[in-house]
């Protein structure tokens, strides 16, 4: 019996899913504002859990690796929060050293970047293809087609838009592996960011902190999620842009479905709107484990820690070759200036 614990570090809440083999033990979800307050509350959820493995809150990512091994390089790489912007630590830094402290069974694995199933031309230039998070919902993503369809993970084919409180990205799977992604920050508008900068405001804007890139979104007009079916504007960006960034990815993979995830697609009508407008392939949502509380990138990080730690979903973790992932996500960039931070923090 594998008994592990998955955690999805959102934007407005941090989610804890929990399995023993294919059965929820742990189906909670905690106020991010409650986490920074108090980040010994991860350490004690996995502790009461008894948990074999846990996948922490791995941000941008990093290949996987061991919490003992955590130091501030590892914490950099999977923030991307530097040393002078503390106000953005949202909580993350605290709680990874608490577990660290508490000896408990954690690890954290890459984001989409750093995958060898996407060829090195696509990541050119790019930081953002997805974070861990994103590659947690495209492993539910797999394990949801394989199940509807009885295939093998291996003849899974989608694009996956995850439509977050926060972000809005999307993932491209071929043939059981990630080929191709779209990042919060790097592709269009989103509920709460303004995804992908133009070059010329970033360069108008100056030098700024990291809380600016979770502003700029449809909140705008849209002051909750609700109202973004009452607003023309919120609605037509929102939905062209999350359409753009799905037909972008086609270039990629050829789909059999679009699958859908994320806080956002529960707004009600707005699903049902999206799936009228797209018309390249089938629209539906992931289905997961049917879970109360927690959403699909938890249900998803679960997932990985069952395969990571010999379970069941072992298969799954060969397909999408997380073991083999390497590197940093700020290894692509073709511009001289990044390596003066790479030597600051010793990447």
């Amino acid at each position: 019996m594998v008994r592990v614990i998955g955690i999805d570090p959102g934007t407005k809440s941090f989610d804890f899913c929990g399995l023993d083999d294919e059965k929820i033990i742990l189906d909670i979800s905690i106020s991010t504002k409650d986490i920074i307050k108090e980040p010994e509350l991860i350490s004690n959820i996995v502790k009461e859990t008894k948990a074999n493995l846990v996948v922490g809150p791995s941000g941008f990512g990093i290949p996987i690796t061991n919490i003992k091994d955590i130091g501030q390089r590892e914490l950099f790489l999977m923030s991307l929060i530097k040393k002078d912007d503390r106000k953005s630590l949202l909580g993350l830094r605290t709680s990874i050293m608490r577990m660290q402290h508490n000896k408990l069974p954690v690890i954290f694995i890459p984001g989409v970047i750093h995958l060898p199933t996407i060829p090195s031309y696509r990541k050119l230039n790019k930081i953002d293809m997805g974070t861990a998070d994103k590659l947690c919902c495209t492993a539910l993503g797999i394990r949801d087609q394989a199940l509807k369809y009885n295939i093998g993970y291996s003849e899974t084919s989608f694009i996956i838009l995850e439509m977050g409180f926060g972000y809005t990205a999307a993932v491209a799977v071929n043939n059981g592996k990630i080929v191709d992604g779209i990042g919060g920050s790097t592709g269009n508008i989103g509920y709460l960011s303004l995804g992908g900068m133009d070059s010329e405001l970033a360069y108008l804007l100056g030098g700024f902190n990291k809380e600016l890139v979770f502003k700029g979104g449809v909140e705008k007009f849209a002051r909750t999620p609700e109202e973004l079916m009452d607003n023309d504007d919120a609605l037509n960006a929102y939905l062209e842009g999350a359409i753009k960034d799905i037909l972008q990815l086609t270039v990629s993979v050829d789909p059999r479905e679009i699958l859908v995830s994320g806080r956002i697609s529960r707004v009600e009508g707005l699903f049902e709107e999206l799936k009228r407008r797209l018309d390249i392939a089938p629209v539906r949502r992931i289905e997961g484990f049917g879970t109360k509380t927690v959403k699909e990138a938890a249900q998803g990080a679960a997932i990985i820690a069952n395969g990571l730690a010999g379970g069941s979903y072992s298969q799954l973790i060969e397909t999408l070759q997380i073991k083999e992932a390497k590197g940093t996500s700020l290894d692509y960039i073709l511009l001289p200036e990044i390596e003066t931070l790479k030597n600051e923090y010793g990447i």
